[in-house]
């Protein structure tokens, strides 16, 4: 039977090493299983640039799902935007 999952969007999660939604939101996406690319804007300010020009703010996280912005750690949307439960 072939399989009928569709891949998973890419995920990026604009970080900072000190902040805990941030962490928290990693450890998610790991328990789930979910690829993901963290981009660290405290040493990255052309990094930290494009979170700004996405999200429109400087706070962390900031989480791009398949180009689309979720600020913050909010698992509700995540699992939303990530089609799981």
């Amino acid at each position: 039977m072939p399989n009928t999952q569709k891949p998973q969007p890419r995920v990026l999660i604009f970080t900072t090493p000190t902040c805990a939604f941030c962490n928290q939101a990693k450890r998610y996406f790991r328990e789930k299983g979910i690829k993901f690319k963290d981009v660290d804007v405290s040493r990255d300010a052309a990094a930290a640039r494009d979170m700004i020009r996405r999200s429109g703010q400087q706070g962390v996280p900031v989480i791009d799902i398949g180009g689309k912005i979720i600020v913050g750690f909010d698992r509700q949307k995540i699992n939303q935007l990530l089609g799981i439960k």
